[in-house]
């Protein structure tokens, strides 16, 4: 009996174990096709074209005949559309510029030790910013042309998120151009979002009008897209491992991947600071605005809205503006000590404020009480002239009526008697009738015929036709007396 249990039991292990290790099969099944549908569909290098991919950027590198002036066209475009704030003509810009090509040429050539392209790729790029810096500036020199639009500021100074942005769409586009079928549309769409071409045309705005900051915070955007543009670039030409450009010489061959690299290092370096530096200040700013709404959940009011006056960060200073009731040194205090918790240690608050504010509230609130009521009188006598006018257009419909049923007895008898001698009288009139909903006038014309006129019905008829004709009445009633 005990070893029949003891048989049982080990039965039973062992049927627990078989089950553990099939579990774990499946378990390692499931994970491994897993691993199988996700390298599927994130795997780019089974459809890249390396060779036609290098062949594609280099014919997109030189800036020359049929490009250059393509590139001074849209430019144009891309001025307009800014000049005008029409966001539809700068998408339409973009589509057609050619600026990608030096930028990828750049990224390429670094990525495959290849200085015969980086150095054509610098070249060119060269020449592309500086037809485009002159023909905006040309453009933007036109007197006519020379308003500040909300399009043109937007471009006058850099974002975190144009960071973002251009590097996203530099990882997109050079995937897009590796495939080995090209994807148009997504390179299209990418010339769109990356937006290289209207920080151009602003930097020639800002020289045309004399702005240099415009200038620089233009370029500065254009830099910080072109930057990040060719490192996404390099980073998906090693992550694709395309073939590096093969030297006989083995000593210029390692001068060339040392300058390479060196070169890469010098855009990376500068690009990791200003992405941290623009952080940083996106940080700041989001934080004084954080700030700023919790001194106004407080109640205490405050002129104009968080932006580049209220907030700088070069000086680290937020100034605020102070309407209505005067605010004491110890509810300043108070602010200035909840900086710490949004993260703004260090930063000068500032309150302007004035002893008149207050003063200067109830007088605009006089005016503001004196102008809503002669808002009311001016609103009440528009009703009233209103009212005029529409009793002044119905007189002038019912005179036109009256008008319009009236004859020239005169001139209508004489007709009428050269016609038909054997009339001896007519008689005018207006019957007025109505059906309780609208009234109407009837013109009456009443004859009288000479007793020896024969066939005076067929007389009558023709007469009464005639009249109806002559007359254009429609409602015309010719009577016999």
């Amino acid at each position: 009996m005990l070893m029949e249990n003891q048989n049982k039991t080990t039965e039973n292990q062992s049927q627990e174990i078989n089950s553990q290790k099939k579990l774990n099969q499946d378990f390692i099944s499931m994970i491994k096709s897993a691993e199988v549908f996700l390298k599927d569909l994130f795997d780019i290098s089974q459809t890249t074209n390396q060779h036609e991919t290098i062949e594609r950027i280099k014919e997109n590198i030189p800036m020359k005949g049929q490009t250059a002036w393509v590139l001074i066209f849209s430019i144009v475009i891309a001025s307009i559309g800014l000049n005008v704030s029409s966001t539809a003509v700068v998408i339409g810009a973009m589509l057609v510029s050619p600026l990608m090509g030096p930028i990828l040429g750049v990224g390429l050539s670094i990525g495959i030790n290849d200085i015969d392209t980086l150095k054509k790729s610098f070249i060119n790029l060269g020449v592309m910013v500086g037809l485009s810096l002159m023909t905006s500036f040309l453009f933007f020199s036109i007197p006519v042309f020379q308003d500040l639009t909300p399009e043109l500021k937007a471009r006058t100074y850099p974002d975190i998120r144009d960071v973002l942005i251009a590097l996203s769409g530099g990882l997109a586009l050079i995937i897009a151009l590796s495939r080995h079928k090209e994807m148009t549309h997504t390179i299209a769409g990418i010339a769109i979002a990356t937006a290289l071409m209207p920080p151009l045309c602003t930097a020639g705005y800002g020289l045309a009008v004399g702005r240099l900051d415009y200038f620089g915070g233009a370029i500065f955007l254009f830099t910080i897209n072109t930057i990040f543009i060719a490192i996404a670039t390099f980073i998906i030409v090693k992550f694709l491992k395309f073939p590096v450009v093969k030297y006989l010489n083995s000593l210029r061959r390692k001068r060339i991947a040392q300058f390479a690299s060196f070169v890469a290092l010098m855009v990376l370096l500068p690009s990791t600071y200003m992405f941290y530096s623009l952080f940083v200040k996106n940080q700041f700013k989001n934080n004084a605005q954080h700030f700023i709404q919790h001194i106004e959940d407080k109640g205490v009011n405050l002129i104009g809205e968080a932006n580049d006056e209220s907030i700088n960060y070069e000086k680290n200073e937020i100034k605020l503006l102070v309407f209505g009731e005067t605010l004491s040194e110890e509810q300043i205090q108070l602010f200035k000590n909840d900086l710490p918790k949004f993260g703004l240690e260090n930063t000068n608050l500032i309150f302007k404020q004035s002893n008149q504010d207050l003063e200067m509230k109830q007088k605009i609130d006089n005016l503001t009480e004196l102008y809503l009521k002669n808002q009311g009188i001016i609103n009440s006598r528009e009703e009233t002239i209103r009212e005029k006018d529409d009793k002044i257009r119905f007189l002038e419909i019912t005179l036109n009526k009256l008008n319009a049923t009236n004859i020239a007895i005169d001139k209508i008898g004489t007709e009428v008697k050269i016609n038909y001698p054997e009339v001896e009288k007519i008689t005018f009139s207006n019957k007025i009738t109505t059906n309780f909903k609208q009234i109407d006038t009837i013109p009456i014309i009443t004859v009288k015929w000479n007793r020896n006129t024969s066939d005076v019905n067929t007389q009558h008829l023709k007469l009464s036709n005639w009249l109806k004709a002559r007359l254009e009445f429609k409602k015309l009633l010719v009577l016999k007396e």
